[in-house]
């Protein structure tokens, strides 16, 4: 590994502890902005119906990494704004419930069981609020559970977005109106649903050119939505200016697109246990992603016999997935996948170091390329 992917770590270990105990203190704050939110939406709710809702949406919340709040708020720094500002807080917040509503409505089209190591939405609806709905026949009940517990996730997902909103205007209402913060947050939120969208058409579905597909769908759907545009927009909502936008830019899309291809690596290689999703979801659903496309690329006719037969299975076991996952090796896919990561935080870092912005953001902005490109979940 290169020096500059160790840098973050070979700095004096008293600044990496106030880098990363001030980023767990921006996690905290924007934790304590949803968490007031969601209980004044459940004491406000206009029916009773509402806050069980609510109760299963603060359980859900808990345990992510809040990414694009943390390069929301480093954005906010590099462009000279003070930490804590409660504009920036809401929007931070406001962009993490924006996420939630992803992830719901994300899990529903791919079926998941799991997230974060627990059951998805509408998974714990459908056994929290449907399984008595639909009488004593098991076979009948357990149909009627599951179709409660999508139907209502999708409903609880649409409540997310709705109050991502709310948030973003009670944000406004601190700081003044924000147009270009507003167009920012239409883009990614364009971006990330035509990603979606590329990703199910894609879905067991073979390409003519399988690594430009893939990246296409990783580039709209993950990495500007992850990096680049929470790291503008607050970027945006301190007054930075188009150069500050345009290094935003240089550092951001290279880091989101490491973190795509992590989330590659750990969706074929990774331990349950750890990512908290499941091991065979995407290999069964026949997920076009960069690595998988890399694998096909760089195969022999008879690997690609075997991922072709393999890669979509719906009824594929972890012996089969095993069987895949010594395929994707031998193709030296992995490999190919890490250098592709070691090149681009090598990319952002040599951005990041040049880039003209308030000194007080680069080494918050250094640790997170670690945390999007290093995690194990």
């Amino acid at each position: 590994m290169s020096a500059h992917v160790r840098h973050p770590v070979e700095e004096p270990m008293t600044v990496i502890d106030a880098v990363r105990s001030d980023l767990d203190s921006v996690r905290a704050d924007v934790d304590s902005v949803i968490d007031d939110f969601l209980a004044e939406q459940a004491r406000l709710a206009p029916d009773p119906c509402l806050p069980p809702m609510v109760e299963v949406l603060t359980g859900f919340i808990a345990g992510g990494k809040r990414l694009r709040p943390l390069f929301c708020h480093s954005g906010f720094l590099a462009a000279g704004g003070a930490p804590g500002d409660p504009a920036l807080l809401r929007t931070a917040a406001s962009l993490e419930l924006f996420h939630t509503f992803a992830l719901v409505h994300d899990d529903v089209m791919d079926r998941s069981a799991l997230r974060r190591g627990r059951p998805t939405v509408h998974r714990l609806l459908a056994e929290r609020f449907g399984t008595e709905r639909f009488g004593t026949d098991r076979s009948r009940a357990a149909r009627g559970a599951r179709r409660f517990g999508v139907s209502a996730a999708i409903l609880l997902g649409d409540l997310c977005h709705s109050w991502s909103d709310e948030l973003l205007r009670r944000a406004e209402a601190a700081a003044g109106p924000q147009p270009v913060v507003r167009e920012l947050l239409h883009t990614m939120r364009t971006e990330l649903i035509a990603g979606q969208y590329l990703d199910l058409v894609g879905t067991g579905r073979p390409s003519v050119d399988p690594v430009r597909a893939a990246w296409r769908v990783a580039r709209l759907k993950t990495a500007r939505y992850t990096v680049e545009l929470p790291l503008r927009i607050g970027a945006a909502l301190a007054g930075g200016d188009a150069a500050l936008a345009r290094a935003c830019g240089a550092y951001g899309r290279p880091v989101g697109e490491a973190f795509q291809l992590r989330d590659d690596l750990l969706g074929m290689f990774g331990d349950p246990l750890v990512t908290g999703k499941p091991a065979l979801d995407d290999l069964r659903d026949g997920k076009p992603t960069v690595l998988l496309a890399l694998a096909w690329q760089q195969a022999t006719p008879g690997q690609r016999d075997v991922i072709e037969a393999l890669h979509g299975d719906p009824e594929l076991d972890h012996e089969r997935a095993e069987l895949l996952r010594d395929v994707v090796r031998s193709t030296g896919a992995v490999e190919r996948a890490e250098q592709l990561i070691s090149v681009r935080v090598d990319r952002a870092l040599s951005a990041l170091r040049t880039a003209a912005m308030d000194q007080a953001a680069k080494p918050l902005l250094a640790e997170l390329v670690a945390r999007a490109t290093r995690r194990r979940r």
